[in-house]
């Protein structure tokens, strides 16, 4: 498994991390596209935020084979930044739209 490998998996993570919390929560839906689009900036900010704690591709493969405690932590942070993706722009949704 390489290192971009790893990252898309991470991305693909992240887009069912948000679209999963749209199906599950209808009020933080913005349709297909906007899930998976807010899933993948959610994923790919986190594992670039919270990655350099130890968790990124690079340190995963470190060693030339996979370290799967790394990777389990990776998705799930992956998983995790998709679902506060789509929360953090539906809130900023909310503040720009105008009031009535």
């Amino acid at each position: 498994m390489t290192e971009t490998l790893i990252s898309l998996l991470s991305i693909f993570i992240g887009i069912l991390g948000a679209n999963g919390l749209a199906y599950f929560n209808k009020k933080y839906s913005m349709g297909l596209t906007g899930n998976t689009i807010a899933g993948i900036f959610g994923s790919i900010f986190f594992i670039k935020f919270f990655g350099r704690i130890g968790f990124d591709p690079v340190s995963i493969m470190e060693t030339g084979h996979a370290d799967f405690l790394l990777l389990i932590i990776n998705l799930l942070i992956s998983f995790l930044g998709g679902a506060f993706g789509l929360v953090g722009i539906h809130f900023i949704k909310n503040k720009l739209k105008p009031k009535k």
